[in-house]
């Protein structure tokens, strides 16, 4: 059972079967269930827990709203548990999915939209006895455990703040979410705003340096949700998108404000820049060779051949011949089968590549991480273009929402040759990283550019999700709305960090349920490549087939 609580819920988690007749619940390290209930009830809860895990139900923001409001984590539970459920259905035991309700999974497509749903006044139906309950008490202690014990490891740690109104402690998840008091209205006008403001400049450079953008803080204010919000890409017309950017006014996108639970239309402007060409000395880029066999099995596209001797398939028509030449007195052929075999490549594929100042940062093997990450890119560009997969590779990184920048290295239809990589030995990091507009600019690209059937974002970034107005909480909402709506879309993601020590936990805050994966060394990378290309792909394949 442990096995299969890793599997769906992509998580280290143990199970404990506990006395008491209790009700199942988790608490991020452990599924609790009731040891007293038939094998087939606790593999039930076991499948609830480990979807609610898996589809980022249980992060921190929304526990702490449930905290003391029992019938209100109720009726979450019973609206989020099948939207969880229906999110794992290909992955699920078969007879695990008679658990879902469909006509239930679709009230909500995020965990904010479940949340409001049930802070609504809609009547729900309570949740089976199978979905367990949520502990929010049990589940907040387990992340003030992990968070003390990341701090003694090394790790940097920062107090949170003070209770706010409702008596609710804010979360901070880096020294960037404390710049939030030096700009606010309250604290920045005044002696203790100004002096924080000068003390946090050393870390504005460490991020990348540069004015921030012109656009105003968001704050840490958690207004209701409101149900219903459907994710649009852009309200500017335009031709194309060279179009657009041969105008030099970018593409608008909207962004998700989780406090508020509502889209900012056309809130970013991404805007595409050429890279300066290198003159420097050649980088040393990572071998490919070991990732080529994982990376060669995926994205085949199947052929049907007809009037085969085997296969798995009848040929209707070669059937009815056959028994028409038999009638006729003649010796037919028995080649009346169908046979299905991959032969061509259906498989476009987009590398985003973090270029913010946090990834010139030295990682735990002792090389920048910027340089491990950029190595992985030359690797994956270069290997999937040799195997025939469209392949295209494009940096990112941000100063503020109007100025976010991401550099073509290259574009699926540009030839493989030593101008792209060029470009790539040329990138510097620097600035910031607003990691949902680059999200949602690559997902477009795929959606306009790709050409082919299948379609898959490859995101390789610390998973430090920071810009001016877009501190982390805020930021990592708003990336794992920006990957849930490229998954709706039938794009499939995968989210890699590379050398940079990035804490599974934060991976898992920025990257909700879209597969994702934090890799010590570039070298290792061909040991989890094809397993993770392949739950990105099996994700992506039912909405696929769907639409």
């Amino acid at each position: 059972m442990a096995f299969l609580a890793a599997a769906l819920s992509g998580r280290d988690v143990r199970v404990d079967r506990v006395d008491g007749g209790g009700l199942a619940w988790t608490d991020g390290r452990a599924i609790h269930v009731d040891a007293a209930a038939s094998k087939d009830l606790q593999l039930r809860q076991l499948c609830v827990q480990s979807a609610l895990l898996a589809s980022a139900s249980l992060n921190g923001d929304i526990v702490r709203r449930l905290r003391r409001r029992p019938a209100l984590a109720r009726r979450y539970l019973a609206v989020e548990g099948h939207r969880a459920l229906a999110a794992l259905a290909d992955v699920l035991p078969p007879s695990m999915r008679t658990l879902i309700d469909a006509s239930r999974a679709t009230h909500s497509r995020s965990p904010d939209e479940s949340l409001a749903v049930a802070l609504s006044k809609v009547e729900i139906e309570d949740a089976p006895l199978a979905f367990g309950e949520i502990r929010a008490r049990e589940w907040l202690a387990g992340e003030r455990r992990e968070g003390g014990a990341g701090a003694s490891a090394g790790s940097e740690h920062v107090p949170r703040r003070q209770r706010d109104a409702r008596g609710e402690w804010p979360e901070v998840e880096s020294e960037d979410a404390v710049d939030d008091v030096a700009s606010s209205p309250v604290g920045g006008g005044g002696g203790i705003g100004r002096l924080l403001q000068n003390l946090l400049e050393r870390v504005r450079q460490l991020k990348g340096g540069g004015a921030p953008g012109a656009d105003a803080a968001t704050h840490l204010t958690r207004s209701g949700s409101r149900a219903g919000v459907v994710a649009v890409r852009s309200s500017r017309t335009a031709e194309s998108v060279d179009d657009a950017f041969g105008k030099g006014t970018g593409i608008a996108y909207p962004e998700w404000d989780t406090h508020r639970g509502g889209y900012r239309p056309d809130w970013c402007t991404v805007q595409e820049a050429e890279p300066p060409i290198a003159t420097h000395a050649t980088v040393a880029w990572l071998d490919g060779h070991e990732l080529r066999r994982p990376l060669a099995r995926l994205g085949m596209g199947l052929d049907r051949f007809h009037r085969q001797p085997q296969g798995d398939d009848i040929d209707i028509d070669a059937a009815i011949e056959m028994q028409l030449e038999r009638l006729a007195g003649s010796s037919p052929q028995e080649a009346v089968y169908v046979e299905s075999q991959r032969h061509r490549r259906d498989l476009s594929v987009l590398v985003l590549l973090d270029i913010s100042g946090s990834v010139s940062q030295i990682g735990p093997a002792g090389t920048a991480v910027h340089d491990q990450q950029r190595s992985v890119a030359a690797a994956l560009l270069t290997v999937l273009h040799e195997i025939g997969d469209r392949v295209s590779l494009y940096a990112f990184s941000s100063r503020g929402r109007s100025a976010v920048e991401l550099v073509p290295v290259k574009r699926f239809d540009d030839a493989l040759d030593s101008r792209v990589m060029s470009r790539l030995r040329s990138l510097v990091p620097g600035a910031y990283s607003r990691l949902g507009a680059a999200i949602r600019h690559g997902t477009h690209l795929l959606l306009t550019r790709a050409g082919t059937p299948r379609k898959l974002l490859v995101v390789l970034s610390d998973g430090l999700a920071y810009d001016h107005g877009y501190e982390p909480v805020y930021g990592a909402a708003d990336a794992r709305q920006a990957l849930g709506e490229a998954r709706r879309d039938g794009v499939a993601c995968l989210c890699l960090s590379v050398g940079a020590g990035t804490d599974v936990e934060t991976l898992r805050r920025v990257f909700g349920s879209a597969a994702h994966a934090t890799v010590p060394s570039p070298g290792q990378l061909h040991r989890v490549v094809g397993p993770l290309f392949r739950s990105a792909l099996r994700g992506a394949e039912g909405r696929r087939r769907a639409a």
